[in-house]
């Protein structure tokens, strides 16, 4: 009995070391400024607040600036992807993550979000 109990725990670390836990995917393809996704399309400011109902999404304020990489297709076309910047964070790193496009303004277009890009599994894990 001690053995399997071991073993369960050794098995639970794993999986939590290895990986998080697999989210719904949202959608199977994304529009973004380039194949890594790393460049924003855009900036962005919250027309209201939004509270985000798992790890995939961030919270925002009204007022707070956005940077968005990239923007959910199909299904999923009402999120998009994006960094909030401000004090919200305080002293840690701006997060990146979806929020639905509804609650923000593009203010400035950065660059065309013209390249398709299929969501990987990681997009939507909760660590």
């Amino acid at each position: 009995m001690f053995w399997k109990a071991v073993c369960l725990a050794i098995c639970l670390l794993l999986g939590m070391a290895l990986g998080g836990r697999r989210m719904t995917k949202l959608a199977d393809k994304k529009l973004c400024a380039d194949e890594e996704c790393s460049h924003p399309i855009s900036i962005a400011v919250a027309l209201s607040d939004y509270t985000p109902p798992d790890c995939r999404f961030i919270p925002i304020r009204q007022g707070q600036t956005l940077y968005i990489f990239s923007k959910l297709k199909g299904r999923g076309r009402l999120f998009w992807q994006g960094s909030v910047q401000g004090d919200y964070y305080g002293e840690q790193a701006a997060r990146l993550g979806y929020f639905p496009s509804t609650i923000v303004q593009e203010e400035h277009y950065l660059m065309p979000g013209k390249v398709e890009v299929s969501t990987d599994e990681w997009d939507f894990t909760c660590h």
